[in-house]
């Protein structure tokens, strides 16, 4: 069976340039990150002395866009790599798959290229507005960005400048940890003898998108407060670098009074389960999502990974972490006794058996179903199935 190849396309207003990509996620490795390689196929006789540019762009926003103000502005736009594509310098290339049938079929006017992340560079986040929020969301996003011009400083002209919106993403590392994290603490009284003591361990370490997370909690009271009720949650934690701000968001919540109240001497029990989606939060301004805002795409941000050898201290952007955390209300003297617990929560690598093992337990459509539930122009001379990537352009902030 001959498997057909997705390529997505662009072109710009006056439709003399079209840009081709293989594809529109590229995958953090932590070792390398996945080059943005393409075709630009230009029309005979348009450029007349003129060149074509293209430059790989993060647009990094900190704050909201209504609250811009006496010119002051609350997003940075960074050109991470550029360079010449039209008429190609005299460096050898060498051509993915792809590449290759997209040069063989535009052959004589099409020029392939590539394009690298820098490393540490930032994953796709976008944070939930309120609906009552103008403007774009608060984010990083990445855009590949083509134009005609006479020389690279100039700008070009929206009739003969195209930008393809894209993601950079991180998935879990093909080898799981068998750590089972756990914590134990305890809380003592100041006019009443004994202690309260919690501990909770999870499952694992690592957790996909759409599994649940299994975490065991154990009371033992050798106090003399009882425990009321106990609270479970997953917290998910966002660092903005770029004004060195934290804050945390709560992505799935318990609350139970099984067992309770937890007399003096008394234990309890219990193996939790919360599944934390971002289905459950469409109404939690300031939620961490990862990069897509439509409800058939949108997934929790993973968390952020760095390489062997840095710290998460260096990541730049908005660095996202989760945890899980229980509460022990031991009434209105007694306070509560609480305990967070970290944790990872990822996407499986594509191609491996948890990748789709995870698509069975996601209750969410992938950008992938959409593409297949879509109807594309085909080609099947050269097994390619061209999507015009002008299609999401409502639906993507470009």
């Amino acid at each position: 069976m001959v498997v057909a190849v997705r390529v997505f396309k662009k072109t710009t207003p006056n439709g003399k340039v079209t840009v081709y990509l293989g594809k529109r996620e590229f995958l953090d490795h932590l070792d390398y990150i996945d080059p943005v390689d393409g075709v630009v196929l230009v029309e005979n006789d348009y450029l007349k002395g003129r060149k074509v540019f293209g430059q790989l762009v993060t647009i990094y926003r900190y704050g909201r866009e209504e609250d811009e103000v006496m010119g002051v502005k609350f997003s940075k736009e960074m050109v991470i790599a550029c360079g010449q594509l039209v008429p190609k310098k005299n460096e050898k290339q060498e051509l993915t798959a792809v590449q290759e049938k997209l040069v063989k079929k535009l052959a004589p006017n099409a020029y392939p290229f590539t394009f690298k992340f820098p490393e540490m560079a930032p994953s796709s986040v976008v944070l939930q507005p309120d609906e009552n929020d103008q403007g774009k969301p608060l984010g990083i996003e990445y855009l590949l960005r083509i134009y005609v011009a006479d020389n690279e400083e100039d700008a070009g002209h929206k009739r003969s400048s195209v930008s393809l919106a894209i993601k950079k993403l991180q998935y879990a590392p093909s080898l799981r940890s068998i750590r089972q994290p756990s914590s134990i603490v305890s809380k003592g009284f100041t006019f009443s003898s004994g202690k309260i003591n919690l501990e909770v361990t999870l499952g694992k370490e690592l957790y996909y998108h759409g599994e649940k997370i299994a975490a065991n909690v154990i009371v033992s009271n050798n106090s003399r407060k009882a425990v009321r009720n106990i609270k479970v949650y997953i917290v998910q934690h966002c660092e903005v670098t770029m004004v060195n701000a934290q804050f945390s968001k709560y992505v799935a919540s318990l609350e139970t009074r099984e067992g309770c109240p937890i007399t003096p001497g008394a234990s309890f029990t219990k193996t939790f389960y919360m599944l934390p989606m971002a289905s459950y939060n469409k109404d939690k301004r300031g939620v961490a999502l990862d990069g897509y805002l439509r409800d058939e795409d949108v997934n929790l941000a993973s968390s952020t990974l760095v390489p062997e050898g840095k710290c998460a201290a260096e990541a730049i952007g908005i660095i996202i972490s989760y945890s899980l955390r229980v509460k022990l209300n031991c009434g209105t003297l007694g306070g509560e006794l609480v305990t967070d617990v970290p944790l990872k929560l990822l996407h499986p690598a594509p191609g491996t058996i948890e990748s789709e093992k995870a698509k069975s337990l996601h209750k969410l459509k992938s950008i992938d179903k959409i593409h297949r539930d879509t109807s594309f122009g085909n080609d099947d001379d050269d097994n390619l199935v061209i999507e015009d990537f002008s299609r999401m352009r409502r639906n993507l902030s470009e």
